[in-house]
């Protein structure tokens, strides 16, 4: 185990807190539709930040511990790229104007900050307390991979989340933005803005997929600091990566099944590595330089293999995957 420090742990939940505000304030002050060249700029920031760290934390604490990390973000970033998608259907299913966009985004990613936090701690808890933990997250994984797997084709059906269906039964919903306001009044009574439901659906989502990362990430490393970190810097840019790749999302035809498949492989590993403690020492694990390089390699061929795919079939556009049928889907299929 490595031996982070009080102060370290304080500076580091100090800097994301320090970006989150940034980003928050930007958003509250200035709202606009944001074009490509800021999203550009803020992304290369947000990597450059993320790479620092990384060089900073192999040096300060080995190799292996560096390796460990941009594992971690790397898995984090590819499954992250899984949340835009589903942030462009809520943006489109609810009408969200540009302005708009940036502020829920942020706020979207605060929620999946404040999500993951919570499931590293009881995930680091379980598995101090349960060894076969890493056997439960490893068959967890293999079973979300074979449902998106199956489901690549489709897209979460939002309007029929049970959060949100709860939030418009229980609360009263306006009909108007009202300036990227989550309350305000209308027809003399006090209600809730399209907004404060768009946030409702990304929470939601965010839970979800706190569900699956959180595992995936404990598969190259059992370090909270690490698990921490790399989710922190992974959801740090995900805002600019929206606007920056928003135009491209739709050609990544193959990389539900892409995602898939590393999720099947973080859980064959933490499998084998149950196996290894708990069974038998002789029975292999899977090292994380390979894990990285099989997470690298599989995120090269499925954007390499949907850009050639949708520049001879541009009629085809890509799909977020869902863990369940759609209910389009389920209406389509015979009884």
């Amino acid at each position: 185990m490595l031996d982070i420090s009080p102060l370290t742990w304080a500076v580091t939940v100090g800097l994301t807190v320090v970006l989150l505000l940034i980003d928050l304030v930007l958003a509250a002050w200035r709202p606009h539709k944001v074009g490509f060249r800021e999203a550009a700029a803020w992304s290369v920031f947000y990597i450059a930040i993320a790479v620092a760290f990384g060089l900073w934390f192999g040096s300060q604490y080995g190799s292996a511990a560096g390796t460990e990390y941009f594992a971690g973000y790397i898995i984090e970033k590819s499954l992250s790229v899984d949340n835009l998608f589903v942030f462009v259907i809520i943006m489109a299913t609810f009408a969200v104007p540009e302005e708009h966009q940036h502020k829920v985004l942020t706020f979207g990613i605060v929620i999946a900050l404040v999500m993951r936090v919570i499931f590293i701690v009881l995930g680091a808890t379980l598995i101090s307390l349960f060894s076969f933990m890493f056997l439960l997250f490893g068959l967890l994984l293999i079973y979300t991979a074979v449902q998106l797997f199956r489901h690549r084709d489709e897209d979460p059906d939002i309007e029929s989340n049970p959060m949100v269906r709860g939030a418009k039964r229980v609360l009263p919903v306006g009909s108007d933005y009202v300036g990227g306001k989550l309350f305000a009044h209308e027809d003399g009574r006090r209600v809730v803005t399209p907004l404060f439901i768009v946030l409702i659906a990304i929470g939601s989502v965010d839970l979800l997929f706190a569900l699956d990362s959180i595992p995936a990430v404990f598969g190259v490393t059992d370090e909270t600091y690490i698990v921490f970190t790399a989710n922190a810097f992974a959801l740090l840019g995900l805002r600019a990566l929206f606007f920056l790749v928003k135009g491209l999302l739709d050609r990544l035809v193959y990389l539900s099944a892409g995602l898939a498949l590393i999720l099947a492989f973080i859980g064959l590993k933490l499998i084998m590595h149950w196996a290894h403690v708990d069974l038998n020492e002789s029975i292999p694990e899977i090292p994380t330089p390979l894990s990285l390089g099989v997470v690298i390699g599989i995120l090269v061929i499925v954007t390499v293999a949907s850009l050639v795919r949708t520049r001879s079939h541009p009629e085809e556009k890509a799909h977020a995957g869902s863990l369940t049928a759609t209910k389009s889907d389920r209406k389509d299929r015979p009884q």
